[in-house]
């Protein structure tokens, strides 16, 4: 199954709280969150990975 990554965009002036990104299996595995932008306001810096931890 192809990978999904939850993204949050922690720029103070961005309106977005978080997305899902829903990879393929072409993606390369080089591919990191700093390969992409925030959907809203366009910033990369910002961007961060959502860890979620199972219990």
């Amino acid at each position: 199954m192809p990978a999904t990554v939850e993204v949050v965009c922690t720029d103070a002036e961005c309106e977005l709280d978080m997305f899902e990104m829903h990879y393929t299996y072409d993606m390369p595995d080089s591919a990191t969150i700093a390969d992409f932008h925030c959907p809203y306001c366009g910033t990369t810096e910002a961007l961060e990975e959502v860890e979620i931890w199972a219990s």
